[in-house]
């Protein structure tokens, strides 16, 4: 009789995992309204569900086993009499059957109310979400649906094969995947539309903003400092590059970010601070992004070494191109729009020319990485900064440019050890700024020889290797900087003294910029992928 009952518990092991495999239809049994023929009572007894998911039915030891442990989706489309070989004939996939186990997350009330070509923040934070039964959805498991279900031995060994990628060898990966970039990245899918589908074209006002207008025929005032946050604009996923107002005045309640989440993003930031679109063109981080300059194209590269020129009316890309390294740094040229220069995880920059969609010329140094690029003389100079700081190499932090021969001018303009992330250029005068590591603000001649201010330093702030920006306001009085403490500073240019400290951000504060037509707004962005405008 021990026998007997060992016999018995076995067998219930035996055929558990069947039971396991017809859970999900189980639960479309419960949501849907289906009718259930008579006689099958016993499916909606009480069910324990235990922790690797299989299923004990209580029911009374008079109905017949073989039926207790048939799977659900399968008790009311077979008739009562059928042979147990016919058991093991699983009902074949049927599209628009299944049912979550649990509702999506309903957006909130605000978003029903909001305009047709607007994007609320909330819309934007649960749009690139995949839903919960998606995402915790094993990839074969409708393979194990329209298999025979086996012993439990068998089922176990085949769900632990499920779990187990097999091996590619390094050639073969390089054979099937000829772009590093194309492949997405390993923490999951990007967040929004898949990369490379055009998002939905960008609805702008073709009316001009009411706190621009007044502005627009008038001569730029003095700068004024901010004192309040006007607007706190979240919906970014990681760490925000960069910051840019459209640089077409009427439009210039436009602002565009760059962030790490494999976005940019496009904000009203003077008039409601919504989101108007979002961009998911990358398929890795998003490291630079720049408006071009008619207003109506925003040209972006990332992590991905793919290089996107999107235009906002139609939603698609005008130009697409493949760089052969990580792009950190894009700029247009001032006089041909068409023409831009790319730099990033190379020793070497490109520009490239988007009519034909081709390199035309290439800047080469003996550097491992290009931080930022700064023109100079309308165009025909610049000056990139680079990661180059070694003893024997701190001549070559930041190097000048002939923009037509590839010529180097010069390499002597820099000589303390400590790398630029950023560099910007004074409106009115003839000199540059350069963010060093150094935790100041150095200034230089942006004429030759380029050299540097031995009076005029601007520290208080920390850089502690981030990539913190710098900006001179329009009228050229102030100076702004971020600070790795979360701190925004500005600076008088002629003094060199504090002008205002703002306790901007919890995280490192990574962008500022200054509004071109508004006197007394700023915007900046910080690690934490948080954006504020200030006014």
């Amino acid at each position: 009789m021990a026998s007997l009952v060992a016999y018995d518990d076995s067998d219930s092991e035996t055929e558990a995992d069947p039971a396991r495999s017809g859970d999900a239809a189980g639960q479309i049994s419960d949501a849907s309204d289906m009718s259930r023929p008579s006689g099958m009572g016993f499916v909606s007894s009480t069910v324990g569900v235990t922790k690797e998911g299989a299923q004990h039915t209580g029911n009374a030891p008079n109905e017949d086993a073989g039926k207790q442990r048939l799977p659900l989706a399968r008790l009311w489309r077979s008739d009562p009499g059928s042979c147990p070989s016919q058991r093991l004939q699983w009902p074949s996939k049927e599209p628009g059957t299944s049912f979550p186990p649990s509702e999506p997350p309903h957006p909130s009330l605000w978003m029903s109310r909001a305009p047709v070509g607007h994007v609320p923040l909330a819309a934007a934070c649960l749009k690139p979400l995949k839903p919960a039964w998606d995402v915790l959805r094993p990839p074969h498991d409708q393979s194990a649906l329209e298999s025979t279900a086996g012993d439990a031995s068998s089922s176990q060994r085949k769900r632990g094969e499920d779990c187990v990628l097999p091996y590619i060898p390094k050639r073969l990966r390089q054979l099937q995947e000829p772009n590093p970039g194309a492949s997405g990245g390993k923490d999951g899918d990007p967040l929004g539309p898949p990369a490379g589908c055009a998002p939905a074209p960008l609805c702008v006002a073709p009316a001009v903003s009411e706190f621009i207008q007044p502005y627009l025929n008038s001569q730029y005032r003095e700068t004024m400092v901010p004192k309040k946050v006007l607007f706190h604009l979240r919906g970014h996923r990681g760490p925000v590059n960069s910051i840019q107002w459209c640089p077409v005045f009427c439009k210039s309640h436009m602002l565009l970010s760059a962030s790490m989440d494999k976005t940019f993003k496009v904000w009203n930031a003077v008039d409601s601070g919504h989101c108007l679109q979002t961009y998911s063109v990358h398929s890795e981080a998003v490291r630079a992004a720049r408006w071009s300059p008619c207003g109506r194209r925003i040209l972006s590269g990332g992590f991905d070494f793919a290089l996107h020129l999107t235009d906002l009316e139609t939603g698609t890309q005008v130009f697409s191109g493949q760089s052969d390294f990580r792009v950190t740094t894009l700029k247009f040229h001032p006089k041909d729009h068409n023409v831009f220069l790319c730099g990033g995880f190379s020793s070497e920059i490109k520009a490239w020319d988007m009519r034909t969609g081709k390199v035309v010329k290439g800047y080469k140094a003996t550097i491992q990485q290009t931080l930022d690029i700064l023109f100079l003389q309308e165009g025909s100079e610049f000056l990139s900064s680079t990661d180059a700081s070694t003893r024997d190499s701190a001549d070559r932090t930041i190097i000048a440019w002939d923009f037509r021969t590839a010529a180097k001018i010069s390499n002597q303009i820099f000589h303390e050890r400590y790398t630029c992330p950023s560099l910007a250029l004074h409106p009115r005068e003839p000199v540059f700024l350069a963010q060093t590591n150094g935790n100041y603000l150095a200034l230089f001649s942006s004429v030759w020889p380029y050299r540097m201010s031995r009076r005029r330093r601007y520290e208080g702030h920390k850089v502690e290797g981030y990539a913190v920006g710098c900006e001179c306001s329009p009228c050229g009085d102030l100076l702004v900087t971020g600070s790795a403490d979360g701190r925004v500073l500005m600076f008088s240019f002629r003094t060199a003294s504090r002008a205002c400290t703002l306790q901007g951000h919890t995280q490192a504060c990574l962008g500022t910029t200054y509004h071109p037509v508004l006197p007394s707004v700023l915007g900046t962005c910080s690690w934490g992928g948080d954006i504020k405008i200030w006014h």
